[in-house]
């Protein structure tokens, strides 16, 4: 293999997000000259951040995010580049007129049943729920049946499931919902793993200081077109997979969220993220920004009701839907993009799946890695979109 010359070592990333921020800032370091573009009139994608003019108050504008991770080198390199304060995600849920804990945990075994169950107690009392019947789950619905019951199924899952992805539970994967889990003692924190955190000042300033580099240039509210990638050695791509081909097989199925804003005095709901389980509330939660932010004193206070529905070709992509039909179409774009050379295609949408903010940042470095390793060359793909298995 050739080894690039300084003449070509010049790269396009489109897309001014975690992946091709991370990617970037690699490539500068290494000396590579890197130009970025994004649509958008503003960096950092979908974890942007920004305060409310009116009270301060700081929004995640595309809906939460809260950073969490077990990968130690992941949390280092996001804490280079921010000041991240402790914060622990303790989701409640509104359910046939009451409040519960989420995930399900022994507080919200014994509130939901009105039982003083201990550990063991509950464990056989939630089986003893479950269809034994169901030996191995496929569906969503037969993941629940089998492991909660029809009860906390109904309660907890089953109308928040069809609003978020507009179809019975019937129809969507086990997978989605055996990342929830369900505990038998009181911990109460959203997520298992070791570092957690929000940075103090918003993802905003952590995306623009990885992005701080000479070797970088952003060019924001651009469009890719063809001809841009003319003098680059390589282009990383962040943007929707079918986007790059132009949606020349069609679109691939997304879901999206509305926001409806309200504000006022005080406090809302005492918790940053409200879910609501009953199918005849529209909306899937209410989020309250300020409570993201707990070191921060804000007399008002900022909340958005989050509604799902199938994306259009307008609107912003945010949840694969990756059903039967799904995945024959993204098989097909995946061949495309394997046929194309001097291009990778990275992160959620470049790769169409669902990863939450760590496993961005970690499949872009190892990119970047990979992409200096190899002298300026990096197949389609680094991990497979169809299996989620490392490509390299």
């Amino acid at each position: 293999m050739t080894a690039t010359t300084d003449a070509q070592r010049s790269v396009l990333i489109v897309g001014a997000g975690l992946s091709g921020a991370v990617v970037g800032r690699a490539l500068a370091d290494a000396g590579w000259a890197v130009q970025i573009i994004d649509s958008r009139a503003h960096i950092a994608g979908n974890c942007y951040t920004a305060r409310d003019a009116d009270t301060g108050v700081l929004v995640h504008v595309y809906g939460p995010h809260i950073f969490h991770t077990d990968d130690a080198d992941v949390w280092a390199y996001v804490n280079r580049h921010t000041t991240f304060r402790a914060f622990k995600n303790r989701v409640k849920t509104t359910s046939q007129g009451a409040v519960y804990a989420l995930p399900i945990n022994l507080h919200t075994i014994n509130q939901f049943y009105g039982k003083t169950f201990g550990p063991a107690d509950a464990q056989a009392f939630l089986e003893a729920q479950g269809d034994a019947s169901i030996t191995d789950p496929q569906t969503f619905e037969e993941q629940a049946l089998r492991f909660v019951g029809p009860d906390l199924y109904e309660a907890f899952f089953k109308g928040y499931t069809e609003k978020q992805w507009g179809c019975a539970p019937s129809e969507l994967p086990a997978s989605i919902l055996k990342r929830l889990p369900v505990r038998f003692n009181y911990e109460d924190d959203y997520f298992a793993h070791r570092f957690q955190g929000m940075p103090e000042d918003g993802y905003t300033p952590m995306v623009a200081s990885i992005l701080d580099h000479q070797g970088i240039t952003v060019t924001l509210s651009t469009t890719f077109t063809p001809d841009m990638a003319r003098g680059h050695t390589h282009v990383f791509w962040s943007g929707a997979l079918d986007g790059y081909f132009d949606f020349r097989l069609g679109r691939l199925g997304y879901r999206t969220l509305d926001f409806e804003a309200f504000s006022g005095v005080g406090d809302y709901q005492g918790c940053a993220v409200m879910n609501y389980g009953d199918r005849d509330v529209p909306y899937t939660r209410i989020t309250e920004h300020k409570h993201f932010s707990p070191w921060e004193s804000h007399d008002s206070t900022v909340c958005c009701r989050e509604f799902s529905r199938a994306a259009g070709p307008e609107d912003v992509p945010y949840y694969p839907i990756r059903l039967v039909e799904e995945r024959a179409l993204l098989g097909d774009y995946v061949a495309l993009a394997q046929a194309c050379e001097g291009a990778t295609f990275l992160g959620r949408l470049g790769t169409y799946r669902y990863l939450d903010m760590d496993v961005t940042i970690r499949e872009a470095m190892d990119a970047a890695e990979a992409f200096l390793a190899r002298g300026g060359h990096l197949p389609a793909f680094c991990v497979d979109p169809l299996t989620g298995a490392k490509v390299i």
